[in-house]
């Protein structure tokens, strides 16, 4: 049996990092070499599931080699520490946003700077594993997509590429959990301000609208426009994308549900929800994508409904925004970039209830 590959995550004290942790411990072919953080924090007292896990963190100057190193780090970090780990030959998955975008003008405008390792940029591959495969692959650095901008990829290509709405009036409004506010304390996400209400904030020039904008156009083979705007809800994991576009022909939801069928045949990850409309139900909600039943996993959820009467496909995605939309794509990307089955330690599906 061969030895497991040695992983490191540089950065391990918030959300994203904790939950790549819980993963990795029970990866088959994974093991923790080191985790590092700033300061002198005590990772069982910032991570309490983890207790007895013998984890501890360390700082980045004393950790050793190893095979792959996650990156957990704020924007305009990550790229200050992937030359050094790809220079030792290590691969690296970033889970920040420092390699997303790949235009130059464009990534100093949305980011406020200029890059410290561009001529990497272009060797990252954007990490939808369902849209860019191959590329991952052979890929030793991947830049992971930001949790809004993955469930809306996933929820809008078929529809873009099938070229069954218009590319240019689409509108997406985006639900996060509190934990997408990350694990410093701040009045906003605190329990008082949050439990009985909902925050729209960024409601224009959101940083993920250009990733949207980027990987559907690719999609598509054409220029896509998004209009998004985020809310900030009281529930702890989660993202819920409702996408309204303005259908290009007359189409039925059946023809919508069998185009998202044949688009992700084949994806492990993805479920296309498509329980049938009942007519005397008042208040009906089964045929549609559930944030709850995600959660702890890289499951997404996509559903879609037709208004024939106003020409509008609405479809909706949902996913963990810690699971899928960081810490376990994250691993299967790590797994593709291995040539491991993307499934390996992250199979599980979802918390009910």
């Amino acid at each position: 049996m061969s030895e497991p590959i040695k992983v490191g995550i540089v950065g391990g004290s918030g959300y994203a990092g904790g939950e790549l942790m819980r993963l990795l411990l029970g990866h088959p072919k994974a093991e923790i070499a080191w985790v590092t953080s700033r300061g002198d924090k005590d990772l069982e007292a910032v991570h309490r599931n983890l207790m007895g896990t013998g984890l501890r963190f360390v700082r980045e100057e004393d950790a050793g080699p190893c095979d792959v190193a996650f990156l957990c780090m704020p924007s305009r970090e990550s790229m200050t520490r992937a030359p050094a780990y790809l220079e030792a030959g290590t691969k690296v998955v970033d889970i920040g946003s420092d390699f997303r975008l790949k235009d130059q003008g464009l990534f100093e405008r949305v980011y406020g700077g200029s890059h410290a390792c561009w001529g990497l940029v272009g060797e990252s591959p954007y990490g939808v594993t369902e849209l860019h495969r191959e590329a991952i692959a052979g890929a030793r650095l991947v830049a992971n997509p930001g949790c809004f901008a993955y469930t809306t990829i996933l929820t809008l290509a078929p529809l873009v590429k099938a070229g069954l709405v218009d590319l240019d009036r689409i509108v997406v409004n985006g639900l996060t959990g509190t934990s997408g506010a990350g694990a410093e304390p701040k009045v906003s996400s605190s329990h008082s301000e949050i439990a009985n209400s909902a925050f729209p904030y960024n409601v224009v020039d959101h940083r993920h609208t250009y990733e949207i904008e980027q990987e559907l156009s690719g999609v598509a083979v054409g220029k896509v426009q998004v209009h998004f705007t985020p809310i900030f809800c009281p529930f702890p994991r989660g993202i819920l994308s409702v996408c309204s576009g303005f259908s290009t022909r007359s189409v039925s939801r059946d023809e919508v549900l069998a185009t998202y069928r044949e688009f992700y045949a084949g994806e492990p990850f993805i479920d296309v929800v498509g329980l049938p409309k009942d007519p005397a139900v008042s208040w009906e909600y089964l045929p549609y994508p559930s944030v709850a039943h995600l959660a702890g996993s890289n499951y997404v959820q996509l559903g879609v409904d037709v208004d024939p009467d106003r020409g509008r496909i609405v479809a909706i995605g949902a996913m963990d925004n810690l699971g899928k939309g960081a810490a376990s794509s994250a691993i299967q990307n790590m797994n593709c970039m291995l040539g491991y089955s993307e499934e390996l330690g992250i199979a599980g599906r979802g918390l009910h209830p």
